[in-house]
Parts: C-alpha cells; structure tokens; sequence
C-alpha cells in the first residue's frame, strides 16, 4: 500500500497508525506545487479527484480517502493492535465518536487559518470557537491516559496531529493543562516519534 501524505498534515494521523498498527506502508510525500505530485512524478488529483492527502492507494489499485475512514481502514487490518475496538461494541462507536468530533469541531476549524486569504477576523473567531471545545475536551482527559482510557487509538493518532497545529495559528494551550500533559504523553510514544523523524519534524 501507498500513503501519498504532507508532512505534518492531517495525513500524518494515517501514518501514525500504520506504524502503530505495524503495517509497512510506502510513504509518498507530495510538493507543495499546484500539482501536488509525489517523487515518482505521480499527480495527486490523478488518483483523487479531491486532490486532497491523506490518500491511500491499497495493493489492488483501489484508492480510499478520507482521514478517520482510513484510521480505521488500517487499524481493522490488525485488529490485535487495540486501535480500533471490535465492530458492534459500545467502545467502537465511542472512538466513531471522537472521530468524527475531530474531524468536523477542531479540523475543519483549524483549515481556513492557514490559508493567507483567510481575514482577521474570521481567525479570530475561529481561536475563540476553538477555545470552547477545548474547555470540553480539557474535561474529558482530566484522570485518563488517552480519550479511551489507558488504551491508544486512531482517535488518539487524529486529535495529537490536529491540535499540534496550534503553535502555528497563534493558539497557546498552556490554559489547558490536560491537553498539553496529553501531547506530551502522545508525542513520545516510540511510534509517534518514528513518524515525526520520517516526516522530517524530529
């Protein structure tokens, strides 16, 4: 299989996992040129037409997007791996939940401020929505390891990447102490740190 990824984008939560998962996949990291192309010439948008990472191109050619199905697209290759609770359970609905509590509060919330068009205002905004889901989130780790308790999972590998872009929009979480004891905590795991030297941000 083949990851094409941005270093430190939303692609590295995929990444983390594989690793975590112990799934040996070819990396692909894009340019940032208009084209978006991987170092054997391939265009992104030639293989997803939202010409967006992460993208995973499995063995048979097939293509999947989108960041939590590919989180759990690759934790259920190995489901030993305790990333992803068993279909049918409550625990497995819980980290859905997380999943997709990320992907539509916080990362879609984080997009629009990196982009230099994006007016003042509006970022600001944004900081200030963020802020209250952070108040929540504080809350939900206070006495916990990770969001499921004293088990790592994909939702740990999508909210460690995402609220690692704070420094980068202005946003200091020193006012909350759960959620920076928490990236520490997922930051030196020996997986986590693997993928941060491979993508070149260790």
């Amino acid at each position: 299989m083949k990851l094409y990824i941005w270093p430190g984008a939303c692609s590295q939560a995929s990444h983390i996992a594989s690793r975590e998962a112990g799934i040996d996949l070819e990396l692909a990291p894009l340019d940032r040129s208009a084209e978006r192309k991987a170092p054997d010439g391939t265009v992104l948008s030639d293989l997803n037409g939202k010409n967006q990472v992460p993208t995973l191109q499995l063995d048979n050619g097939e293509i999947l997007t989108e960041g939590p199905v590919i989180l759990q697209y690759l934790a259920d290759l190995k489901p030993g791996s305790g990333l992803l609770p068993a279909a049918g359970t409550m625990a497995r609905y819980r980290v859905q939940e997380w999943l997709n509590y990320i992907t539509s509060e916080l990362h879609k919330t984080y997009a629009p401020m990196f982009r230099p068009t994006t007016p003042d205002d509006f970022k600001k905004i944004s900081r200030e929505f963020l802020a209250q889901r952070f108040d929540w989130i504080d809350q939900q780790l206070a006495g916990k390891q990770y969001l499921m308790g004293d088990t790592f999972t994909v939702a740990d590998a999508y909210l460690f990447v995402i609220l690692s872009w704070s420094p980068r929009v202005g946003i200091d979480l020193a006012k909350w102490p759960n959620i920076t004891a928490y990236l520490a905590r997922v930051a030196a795991r020996p997986k986590v740190q693997e993928t941060l030297k491979a993508e070149g941000l260790a």
